[in-house]
């Protein structure tokens, strides 16, 4: 198992470019200019030097399509003492979409001993003078601007894939195990929810509890445990959409759920889909449209009359998108996109739309009277990175895709309250 390097200059286009280093110089005045240059981290599980004809398939594979072969073996970025080279790559624990598909094009050219292809991001951050002693401080004021944190990390030479990139992850198996709660009761769960990390909370500790102590009179296993806590998860089942709902001391007679369903009482009775899959559906119309001629192997397409319902469906990325903008919109487009074409016999998508709610903005350089500054959790993104990152993510899954948005909304507010 081995891990070999291609690097080339040029990661980015000039405008990212010149945005990031506006982006830079807003966070650290010192800041002169901007090199990037990309590299390709390629593991394999056969040699420890790829021979000269792998070498030639990897560089007709990775590089650009439409321009001379500039991959080399040796990085061409080196920091001298007024420069800084940080590094940005994907978290070694999980495979990226683009290695995903980088590992099968090799593979379909018999390249099947390739395992892993990463891309990172090298920046050459230039300033006015020696850093010196001030490096640590530096970077860490740069890396807001230069990473996700939740999917990406800075690679350094104590942090960086030499030979496999699950080398520092732990890949100890734990064998399953029954947790006693019949013997130590809630403190045995409450110990295995922070070591496993379940989340779950008060009420979800005292369910629990009573469920395999009071009514099933067993111990649970942790595999069970951690079913449990994705399976019957609030995201999962909404229990608070579901749930008995009580107004200043009042309980109302439907859930909010089942108040949202009631609307349809109340409306044309169009809908064929309704609160029943995955997307809803109203009455279509007979069209002709372009269909294969058959599904077992090449043919050619065939107009036919057909029947087609009108889908719609939404897809909430609050909490991902807050964390995380870019992927977390990216990843909402894509459950979206899931949820059409899983409705009844399949659906296909033909366009999207997209909304945002965020707090108040802060544009530098545009104060205005009824904003104020505010402080929000550090794993948070600010409403200005939300709206631009989140709005770039949404429409770069539909285009790889092949769905345009083509409409949608923004809305700024914030409120301060006194308690």
């Amino acid at each position: 198992m081995t891990i070999a390097r291609y690097y080339s200059a040029g990661a980015l286009s000039t405008a990212k470019t010149n945005a990031l280093l506006e982006s830079m110089r807003a966070a650290n005045p010192r800041v002169r200019s901007l090199q990037t240059e990309k590299c390709f981290y390629v593991q394999n599980n056969r040699y420890k030097q790829l021979p000269a004809d792998v070498d030639a398939k990897l560089h007709w594979i990775l590089k650009e399509s439409d321009t001379v072969d500039q991959l080399s073996a040796k990085a061409g970025l080196v920091a001298d003492s007024s420069q800084v080279l940080i590094e940005i790559g994907p978290r070694f624990n999980f495979s990226t979409a683009s290695s995903t598909n980088s590992v099968s094009i090799c593979h379909n050219l018999g390249l099947d001993f390739i395992e892993r292809i990463e891309l990172s991001t090298r920046y050459l951050v230039t300033f006015d003078g020696p850093v010196g002693k001030d490096e640590g401080a530096i970077v860490s004021s740069l890396l807001p601007i230069l990473h996700d944190p939740m999917t990406q990390c800075q690679y350094t030479e104590r942090n960086i894939p030499t030979n496999d990139f699950y080398e520092t992850v732990s890949r100890s198996k734990e064998d399953w195990y029954f947790v006693p709660l019949l013997e130590q009761g809630r403190r045995a769960l409450e110990e295995i929810n922070v070591k496993n990390g379940l989340a779950f909370d008060e009420w979800d500790l005292e369910y629990y509890t009573n469920l395999f102590v009071k009514v099933l009179k067993r111990n649970p296993t942790n595999v069970e445990l951690f079913d449990c806590a994705q399976c019957n998860s609030e995201h999962s089942r909404h229990w608070f959409f579901k749930g008995k709902i009580t107004v200043d001391g009042k309980p109302k007679q439907q859930s909010l759920i089942e108040m949202i369903g009631d609307t349809q009482r109340y409306t044309n009775p169009n809908n064929t889909v309704k609160f029943s899959d995955n997307s809803s559906a109203i009455k279509g119309y007979k069209h002709t449209a372009l269909r294969a001629s058959c599904f077992d192997g090449p043919g050619k397409f065939v107009q036919r009359s057909v029947q087609s319902d009108l889908i719609f469906t939404a897809e909430t990325h609050n909490m991902p998108t807050a964390v995380s903008p870019f992927s977390g919109a990216t990843t909402g487009t894509g459950g979206r996109l899931r949820d059409v074409q899983s409705i009844g016999r399949g659906g296909l998508p033909i366009a999207g739309t997209a909304g945002y709610c965020v707090g108040m903005l802060n544009i530098p350089g545009q104060t205005l009277p009824y904003e104020s500054e505010q402080d929000y959790p550090g794993s948070f993104a600010r409403p200005l990175k939300v709206l631009i990152e989140a709005s770039d993510g949404a429409s770069d899954y539909g285009n790889k895709y092949g769905e345009p948005v083509i409409c949608g909304f923004a809305i700024s507010f914030g409120t301060v309250q006194a308690d």
